[in-house]
Protein backbone atom coordinates (compact mmCIF):
# COMPACT_ATOMS: atom_id res chain seq x y z
CA UNK A 1 0.00 0.00 0.00
CA UNK A 2 1.30 3.31 -0.73
CA UNK A 3 0.63 7.12 0.44
CA UNK A 4 -0.13 9.01 -2.24
CA UNK A 5 -1.28 12.75 -2.39
CA UNK A 6 -3.86 14.12 -4.94
CA UNK A 7 -4.22 17.87 -5.44
CA UNK A 8 -7.35 18.71 -6.92
CA UNK A 9 -8.61 15.73 -5.74
CA UNK A 10 -12.61 17.05 -5.59
CA UNK A 11 -12.33 17.87 -9.15
CA UNK A 12 -13.39 16.31 -12.59
CA UNK A 13 -9.92 14.58 -13.11
CA UNK A 14 -8.66 14.25 -10.04
CA UNK A 15 -12.03 12.54 -8.38
CA UNK A 16 -11.37 9.87 -10.92
CA UNK A 17 -7.93 9.45 -10.13
CA UNK A 18 -8.46 8.97 -6.23
CA UNK A 19 -11.38 7.14 -6.52
CA UNK A 20 -9.09 4.37 -8.64
CA UNK A 21 -6.33 4.45 -6.17
CA UNK A 22 -8.09 4.12 -3.23
CA UNK A 23 -10.32 1.03 -4.68
CA UNK A 24 -6.62 -0.32 -5.33
CA UNK A 25 -5.79 0.05 -1.85
CA UNK A 26 -3.90 2.51 -1.45
CA UNK A 27 -3.74 5.52 1.06
CA UNK A 28 -4.84 8.79 -0.52
CA UNK A 29 -4.80 12.24 0.78
CA UNK A 30 -6.92 14.44 -1.01
CA UNK A 31 -6.29 18.05 -1.28
CA UNK A 32 -8.79 20.24 -2.75
CA UNK A 33 -9.53 23.62 -2.20
CA UNK A 34 -13.10 23.20 -3.83
CA UNK A 35 -13.27 26.52 -5.91
CA UNK A 36 -14.57 24.46 -8.74
CA UNK A 37 -14.78 20.43 -6.99
CA UNK A 38 -17.32 18.97 -5.09
CA UNK A 39 -17.58 16.62 -2.25
CA UNK A 40 -19.96 14.95 -4.25
CA UNK A 41 -17.49 14.00 -6.95
CA UNK A 42 -16.18 11.47 -4.49
CA UNK A 43 -19.09 9.57 -4.09
CA UNK A 44 -18.94 7.14 -1.30
CA UNK A 45 -15.10 6.81 -1.45
CA UNK A 46 -15.41 9.86 1.16
CA UNK A 47 -16.39 7.01 3.51
CA UNK A 48 -13.51 5.12 3.14
CA UNK A 49 -10.88 4.55 5.64
CA UNK A 50 -7.83 5.13 3.82
CA UNK A 51 -8.98 8.49 1.90
CA UNK A 52 -7.48 11.57 3.97
CA UNK A 53 -9.44 14.98 2.71
CA UNK A 54 -8.11 18.60 3.82
CA UNK A 55 -9.56 21.31 2.42
CA UNK A 56 -6.24 23.41 1.37
CA UNK A 57 -4.84 25.80 -1.38
CA UNK A 58 -1.61 24.40 -2.78
CA UNK A 59 -0.32 27.94 -3.71
CA UNK A 60 -0.39 28.61 0.50
CA UNK A 61 2.96 27.84 1.74
CA UNK A 62 1.18 26.50 5.08
CA UNK A 63 0.63 23.31 3.14
CA UNK A 64 3.97 22.12 3.58
CA UNK A 65 4.54 22.61 7.37
CA UNK A 66 0.82 20.04 7.44
CA UNK A 67 1.90 16.73 9.02
CA UNK A 68 -0.55 14.65 6.81
CA UNK A 69 2.20 15.05 3.61
CA UNK A 70 5.05 13.18 5.58
CA UNK A 71 6.14 10.23 4.40
CA UNK A 72 4.28 9.93 0.75
CA UNK A 73 5.85 8.06 -1.99
CA UNK A 74 3.90 9.68 -5.15
CA UNK A 75 2.48 13.09 -5.55
CA UNK A 76 -0.12 13.89 -8.51
CA UNK A 77 -0.21 17.51 -8.93
CA UNK A 78 -4.22 18.20 -10.45
CA UNK A 79 -4.92 21.28 -9.15
CA UNK A 80 -6.02 24.19 -11.67
CA UNK A 81 -9.34 25.64 -12.83
CA UNK A 82 -9.35 23.91 -15.98
CA UNK A 83 -12.22 24.86 -17.71
CA UNK A 84 -11.97 28.73 -19.75
CA UNK A 85 -15.53 29.41 -17.95
CA UNK A 86 -13.82 29.45 -14.75
CA UNK A 87 -10.02 30.40 -15.31
CA UNK A 88 -11.42 33.48 -17.18
CA UNK A 89 -13.60 34.53 -13.92
CA UNK A 90 -10.42 33.20 -11.29
CA UNK A 91 -7.15 33.99 -13.68
CA UNK A 92 -5.17 34.94 -10.36
CA UNK A 93 -6.13 31.50 -8.74
CA UNK A 94 -5.40 29.96 -11.84
CA UNK A 95 -1.73 31.17 -12.04
CA UNK A 96 -1.38 30.33 -8.87
CA UNK A 97 -2.13 26.84 -8.92
CA UNK A 98 -0.02 26.41 -11.55
CA UNK A 99 2.93 28.04 -10.19
CA UNK A 100 3.30 28.69 -6.99
CA UNK A 101 1.23 25.65 -6.15
CA UNK A 102 3.49 23.57 -8.20
CA UNK A 103 6.44 24.46 -6.51
CA UNK A 104 4.88 24.07 -3.37
CA UNK A 105 4.54 20.38 -4.46
CA UNK A 106 8.04 19.54 -5.81
CA UNK A 107 9.61 20.35 -2.51
CA UNK A 108 7.05 18.46 -0.54
CA UNK A 109 8.23 15.94 -3.51
CA UNK A 110 11.70 16.81 -3.00
CA UNK A 111 11.86 16.50 1.07
CA UNK A 112 10.03 13.18 0.71
CA UNK A 113 11.83 11.50 -2.19
CA UNK A 114 8.83 10.71 -4.01
CA UNK A 115 7.36 10.32 -7.55
CA UNK A 116 5.81 13.63 -8.75
CA UNK A 117 3.10 14.07 -11.76
CA UNK A 118 2.55 17.53 -12.95
CA UNK A 119 -0.70 17.00 -15.30
CA UNK A 120 0.01 20.20 -17.79
CA UNK A 121 -2.03 20.69 -21.17
CA UNK A 122 -2.41 20.70 -24.32
CA UNK A 123 -3.17 24.38 -24.40
CA UNK A 124 0.88 24.67 -24.00
CA UNK A 125 0.73 24.05 -27.74
CA UNK A 126 -1.87 27.08 -28.16
CA UNK A 127 -3.22 28.09 -31.43
CA UNK A 128 -1.02 25.19 -33.32
CA UNK A 129 0.28 25.31 -36.57
CA UNK A 130 1.49 21.99 -37.20
CA UNK A 131 -1.08 19.27 -36.39
CA UNK A 132 -0.80 16.40 -34.91
CA UNK A 133 0.98 17.96 -32.19
CA UNK A 134 4.59 16.09 -30.61
CA UNK A 135 5.89 17.30 -27.20
CA UNK A 136 8.91 18.51 -29.22
CA UNK A 137 6.68 21.10 -30.74
CA UNK A 138 6.76 24.52 -29.02
CA UNK A 139 3.33 25.87 -29.69
CA UNK A 140 2.02 29.22 -31.03
CA UNK A 141 0.63 30.81 -27.71
CA UNK A 142 -0.37 34.43 -26.87
CA UNK A 143 0.30 36.08 -23.80
CA UNK A 144 -1.88 39.07 -24.38
CA UNK A 145 -5.43 36.89 -23.71
CA UNK A 146 -7.88 35.63 -21.75
CA UNK A 147 -6.55 32.35 -22.00
CA UNK A 148 -2.90 33.03 -21.11
CA UNK A 149 -3.44 32.73 -17.08
CA UNK A 150 -4.65 28.87 -17.92
CA UNK A 151 -1.64 28.14 -20.68
CA UNK A 152 1.31 29.91 -19.82
CA UNK A 153 1.17 29.46 -15.88
CA UNK A 154 1.03 25.53 -17.45
CA UNK A 155 3.86 26.40 -19.44
CA UNK A 156 5.76 27.93 -16.04
CA UNK A 157 4.49 25.41 -14.31
CA UNK A 158 6.59 22.86 -16.50
CA UNK A 159 9.68 24.96 -16.18
CA UNK A 160 9.67 24.61 -12.38
CA UNK A 161 9.49 21.25 -12.47
CA UNK A 162 12.23 21.05 -15.19
CA UNK A 163 14.44 22.84 -12.59
CA UNK A 164 13.71 20.49 -9.57
CA UNK A 165 14.23 17.57 -11.97
CA UNK A 166 17.89 19.03 -12.93
CA UNK A 167 18.41 20.37 -9.43
CA UNK A 168 16.83 18.26 -7.27
CA UNK A 169 16.75 15.03 -9.05
CA UNK A 170 12.95 14.99 -7.98
CA UNK A 171 11.77 12.21 -10.37
CA UNK A 172 9.39 14.31 -12.16
CA UNK A 173 7.02 13.41 -14.74
CA UNK A 174 4.61 15.86 -16.83
CA UNK A 175 1.60 14.50 -18.71
CA UNK A 176 0.23 17.15 -21.22
CA UNK A 177 -3.03 16.09 -21.36
CA UNK A 178 -5.53 17.00 -24.13
CA UNK A 179 -9.31 17.06 -23.88
CA UNK A 180 -10.61 14.28 -21.45
CA UNK A 181 -14.69 13.57 -20.96
CA UNK A 182 -16.96 11.49 -19.03
CA UNK A 183 -20.48 11.83 -17.64
CA UNK A 184 -18.63 13.79 -14.14
CA UNK A 185 -18.09 16.71 -16.12
CA UNK A 186 -20.72 19.89 -14.26
CA UNK A 187 -22.98 21.45 -16.62
CA UNK A 188 -21.72 24.63 -16.57
CA UNK A 189 -18.39 23.90 -17.71
CA UNK A 190 -18.12 25.16 -20.29
CA UNK A 191 -16.34 22.90 -22.47
CA UNK A 192 -17.78 20.77 -25.74
CA UNK A 193 -18.94 17.56 -24.93
CA UNK A 194 -21.00 18.18 -21.38
CA UNK A 195 -22.54 21.30 -23.19
CA UNK A 196 -24.07 19.41 -25.89
CA UNK A 197 -24.85 16.51 -24.28
CA UNK A 198 -26.78 18.74 -21.54
CA UNK A 199 -28.59 20.62 -24.19
CA UNK A 200 -29.59 17.89 -26.37
CA UNK A 201 -31.06 15.70 -23.50
CA UNK A 202 -33.02 19.26 -22.81
CA UNK A 203 -33.82 19.69 -26.39
CA UNK A 204 -32.31 22.95 -26.55
CA UNK A 205 -30.05 24.58 -29.08
CA UNK A 206 -26.75 22.87 -29.25
CA UNK A 207 -24.40 25.80 -29.27
CA UNK A 208 -21.13 25.70 -31.72
CA UNK A 209 -18.95 28.55 -31.37
CA UNK A 210 -17.14 29.41 -34.62
CA UNK A 211 -18.44 27.58 -37.60
CA UNK A 212 -17.52 23.47 -36.25
CA UNK A 213 -14.64 23.42 -38.99
CA UNK A 214 -12.17 23.59 -35.73
CA UNK A 215 -11.25 20.13 -34.44
CA UNK A 216 -10.53 18.27 -31.38
CA UNK A 217 -9.20 14.58 -30.01
CA UNK A 218 -11.42 13.72 -27.27
CA UNK A 219 -10.06 11.08 -24.79
CA UNK A 220 -12.35 9.02 -22.29
CA UNK A 221 -11.39 9.31 -18.91
CA UNK A 222 -10.99 5.72 -17.84
CA UNK A 223 -7.87 6.29 -20.74
CA UNK A 224 -6.66 8.96 -19.33
CA UNK A 225 -6.16 7.76 -15.44
CA UNK A 226 -4.79 4.50 -16.47
CA UNK A 227 -1.93 7.15 -18.50
CA UNK A 228 -1.29 8.78 -15.27
CA UNK A 229 -0.91 5.63 -13.45
CA UNK A 230 1.20 4.46 -15.98
CA UNK A 231 3.61 7.44 -16.21
CA UNK A 232 4.02 7.35 -12.56
CA UNK A 233 4.87 3.87 -12.26
CA UNK A 234 7.29 3.72 -15.08
CA UNK A 235 10.91 4.80 -14.65
CA UNK A 236 11.02 4.87 -18.50
CA UNK A 237 8.69 8.73 -17.80
CA UNK A 238 10.83 10.18 -15.17
CA UNK A 239 12.39 13.69 -16.88
CA UNK A 240 9.61 13.11 -19.66
CA UNK A 241 7.26 15.27 -21.22
CA UNK A 242 4.11 12.67 -22.85
CA UNK A 243 1.01 13.49 -24.33
CA UNK A 244 -1.86 11.93 -23.35
CA UNK A 245 -5.18 11.95 -25.77
CA UNK A 246 -6.81 10.51 -28.54
CA UNK A 247 -5.43 10.69 -31.49
CA UNK A 248 -8.32 10.62 -33.47
CA UNK A 249 -9.62 13.85 -35.02
CA UNK A 250 -12.78 15.35 -35.37
CA UNK A 251 -14.22 18.49 -36.52
CA UNK A 252 -16.80 20.15 -33.41
CA UNK A 253 -19.76 19.86 -35.88
CA UNK A 254 -19.76 16.34 -36.37
CA UNK A 255 -19.22 15.87 -32.52
CA UNK A 256 -22.52 17.86 -31.95
CA UNK A 257 -24.17 15.90 -34.86
CA UNK A 258 -22.81 12.85 -32.91
CA UNK A 259 -24.62 13.69 -29.99
CA UNK A 260 -27.81 15.00 -31.30
CA UNK A 261 -28.30 11.41 -33.31
CA UNK A 262 -27.31 9.32 -30.13
CA UNK A 263 -29.19 11.11 -27.55
CA UNK A 264 -32.49 11.34 -30.38
CA UNK A 265 -32.72 14.85 -29.60
CA UNK A 266 -34.90 17.38 -31.35
CA UNK A 267 -32.41 20.28 -30.73
CA UNK A 268 -31.28 22.53 -33.08
CA UNK A 269 -27.38 23.08 -33.93
CA UNK A 270 -26.74 27.12 -33.80
CA UNK A 271 -23.41 28.61 -34.03
CA UNK A 272 -21.93 32.01 -32.28
CA UNK A 273 -19.37 33.74 -32.74
CA UNK A 274 -15.65 32.18 -31.67
CA UNK A 275 -14.10 33.23 -28.88
CA UNK A 276 -10.83 34.84 -28.72
CA UNK A 277 -7.39 32.35 -29.07
CA UNK A 278 -9.67 29.56 -29.25
CA UNK A 279 -7.27 26.39 -30.97
CA UNK A 280 -8.40 25.72 -34.80
CA UNK A 281 -6.83 22.45 -34.47
CA UNK A 282 -5.84 19.94 -31.66
CA UNK A 283 -4.68 16.56 -31.90
CA UNK A 284 -1.54 14.69 -29.82
CA UNK A 285 0.91 12.63 -31.78
CA UNK A 286 1.26 9.79 -29.26
CA UNK A 287 4.35 7.77 -30.73
CA UNK A 288 6.03 8.43 -27.09
CA UNK A 289 3.31 7.33 -24.95
CA UNK A 290 3.15 4.32 -26.80
CA UNK A 291 6.51 4.09 -26.86
CA UNK A 292 7.71 4.56 -23.24
CA UNK A 293 4.20 3.44 -21.47
CA UNK A 294 2.74 0.95 -23.81
CA UNK A 295 -0.63 2.55 -23.39
CA UNK A 296 -3.41 3.98 -26.37
CA UNK A 297 -6.24 4.97 -25.59
CA UNK A 298 -9.16 1.48 -26.34
CA UNK A 299 -12.37 4.04 -26.20
CA UNK A 300 -13.52 5.18 -28.98
CA UNK A 301 -15.91 8.75 -29.35
CA UNK A 302 -18.84 6.91 -29.96
CA UNK A 303 -18.38 4.49 -27.34
CA UNK A 304 -17.23 7.36 -25.09
CA UNK A 305 -20.53 9.34 -25.66
CA UNK A 306 -23.01 6.45 -25.27
CA UNK A 307 -21.36 6.15 -21.60
CA UNK A 308 -21.22 10.26 -20.89
CA UNK A 309 -25.03 10.26 -21.87
CA UNK A 310 -26.14 7.08 -19.78
CA UNK A 311 -24.15 9.03 -17.16
CA UNK A 312 -25.86 12.21 -17.42
CA UNK A 313 -30.03 10.76 -17.45
CA UNK A 314 -29.63 8.93 -14.40
CA UNK A 315 -27.55 12.12 -12.80
CA UNK A 316 -30.84 13.77 -12.17
CA UNK A 317 -32.46 13.43 -15.48
CA UNK A 318 -29.46 14.48 -17.43
CA UNK A 319 -28.47 17.09 -14.85
CA UNK A 320 -25.68 17.23 -12.90
CA UNK A 321 -24.89 19.68 -9.83
CA UNK A 322 -21.31 19.49 -8.88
Amino acid sequence: MKKIIVTGAAGFLGSHLTKDLLQKGHKVLAIDNFLSGSYRNLGDEIKNDRLTLIEHDVSDELILGLEEVKGTDELYHLASLASPAFYKKMPFETIAANTIGTRNMLEIARINQSKFLFTSTSEVYGDPEVTPQSEEYLGSVNTWGPRACYDEAKRLGEVICYEYFHRYKVQVKIARIFNTYSGGLRCDDGRAISNFVNQALHDKDITIYGDGTQTRSFCYIDDSIHALQLMMEKEEATGEIINIGNPVEHTILYIAQLVKKLTQSNSKITFQPLTQDDPKMRCPKIDKAIRLLGWKPTIDLEEGLRRTIHSYMTNHKGITTI
